[in-house]
């Protein structure tokens, strides 16, 4: 997973980051979708409201730096004929893979740029975790992917819909990266008292 860990490691990191991508995709698309669906019918199709893989995405490239591309958009591509009609269909094909590709490389740009802009060390390797640091690596591969899947869709949707979806793809994935963080807080809670 980090820096000097095995083969066997990187398969193990590389089908937990998938695991973990699927599952988060399957209760967006099982839990979340269907009540926003019930308020928000014509921007459901494009975007959710709580985008749970946003936050493995963010989490995956935190652990596993530019190596996650690989797994996150495997996982993408697995989510996507388990979860979206029609994702073979010849002419949906290209907007999904495209899209998947926008999704799976947004966190690491978003990590590479803030290395880029001020030196920020965001890093797996620290003790504690600076989730800070973490949320605006996600704010910033939100936005990336927002802009991303904007181009991606922008002639699926009305152009006067297009504010409304970009923002609705980058408020989900901000709220699914809390979500995923707070989920995981109390996961490593449960794990030190069960320790202690």
């Amino acid at each position: 997973m980090l820096r000097g860990t095995s083969i066997r490691d990187s398969t193990t990191s590389f089908a937990v980051i998938v695991a973990a991508y699927v599952l988060s995709h399957g209760i967006t698309t099982f839990l979340v979708t269907p009540v926003q669906g019930y308020f928000l019918a014509e921007i459901t199709v494009f975007a959710s409201l709580v985008y749970l893989p946003h936050g493995v995405r963010v989490l995956s490239t935190w652990l596993i730096g530019p190596k996650a591309f690989l797994p996150l958009f495997a996982g993408g591509v697995v989510s996507a004929l388990m979860f979206t009609p029609g994702a073979l269909d010849p002419a949906w094909v290209p907007a999904v893979m495209k899209s998947t590709a926008v999704g799976a490389l947004s966190a690491p740009l978003a990590f590479a740029l803030l290395r880029l802009a001020g030196g920020m060390r965001i890093s797996a390797n620290r003790r504690r975790i600076d989730w800070k640091s973490l949320v605006l690596a996600g704010v910033v591969a939100s936005g990336i992917n927002s802009a991303g899947q904007a181009l991606v869709h922008g002639a699926r949707f009305p152009s006067a819909d297009a504010v409304a979806v970009v923002a609705v793809y980058a408020i989900g994935d901000l709220i699914g990266l809390l979500v995923t963080m707070v989920a995981l807080m109390m996961i490593f809670r449960w794990i030190r008292r069960m320790k202690g």
